[in-house]
């Protein structure tokens, strides 16, 4: 019975790590100009955890072969090995900690450095259960917002509460699909009317929370044309499921084209 656990285990450890190591299931093709960092991040980590899983997993296989239940063997109970667990408790914390270092500069990157000057400013909303983009226009500003104005039933701008009554607002384009021209740093504000969302665009590598109350600044790179998924990746409700939305990144020609049409639409 011992041989048998052993070898289910071993088994189990080895045809899953393959499906990590060879990328069977994995992220869709990168779409962004800083996602490749992440990639490498991503890599790192499972080396490391992988490395130390095999480990973990061969050696209990081994136990479970040499402490088998065998007649006419007398149990002896151990007490344990401080050494040994003060190594492995000191090796574990240098682990995390060294990919927490490498990590957060990454992180840091999209959220503490600011955005490059020319970027293209958009704010996306989330609520139950949809999203919203909207882009400031030619004044370069967002009208103001208010909370009893939000009315997801009487169009986009009335969705995300936009007081109409404001002047800088007169030019804001609101749409539900969110469209950036390639090769050029979009400028994301996150914002959420009810409860928390998360806005993730797997092709891009990126993904935030949106936090009632907080406006939160993130950017990112699209280095690919063509359209993705955004979803929420946070449970918000019943309806979390169908929350999405598409992130369309088209030339830098077609998207003045296409915002010169929303702006003619509002006048």
């Amino acid at each position: 019975m011992g041989l048998a656990l052993l070898l289910v285990i071993w088994v189990i450890t080895f045809v899953s790590s393959y499906f990590f190591a060879a990328h069977t299931w994995w992220l869709p093709p990168l779409a962004s100009a800083t996602g490749g960092a992440i990639d490498a991040q991503f890599n790192r980590t499972f080396l490391a955890m992988g490395v130390v899983f095999v480990a973990a997993q061969a050696g209990l296989g081994l136990f479970v072969w040499k402490y088998r239940d065998r007649s006419g063997t007398r149990v002896e109970y151990s007490h344990g090995n401080t050494r040994l667990e003060v190594i492995w408790t000191t090796l574990t914390a240098i682990l995390f900690l060294g990919l927490a270092a490498f990590g957060a500069e990454i992180w840091a990157a999209e959220r503490f450095v600011p955005a490059e000057p020319g970027a293209l400013a958009v704010e996306a909303t989330g609520m139950q259960f949809a999203w919203y983009f909207r882009y400031p226009g030619k004044d370069g500003k967002y009208g103001r917002t208010l909370a009893e104005n939000v009315d997801p039933s009487a169009g986009a701008e009335a969705a995300i509460g936009l007081d109409t009554t404001d002047p800088t607002a007169k030019d804001d384009v609101v749409t539900s699909t969110m469209v950036v021209p390639v090769n050029r740093q979009v400028d994301l504000t996150l914002r959420s009317v009810d409860v928390i969302h998360s806005f993730f665009v797997p092709a891009m590598r990126f993904k935030q929370d949106a936090v009632p109350g907080l406006m939160i600044h993130m950017h990112f790179t699209p280095a690919k044309e063509g359209d993705y998924e955004v979803a929420c990746a946070e449970l918000c409700g019943l309806g979390h499921y169908k929350m999405r939305a598409v992130l369309r990144v088209v030339s830098q020609a077609e998207f003045d084209n296409w915002m010169a049409q929303r702006v003619a639409e509002k006048q």
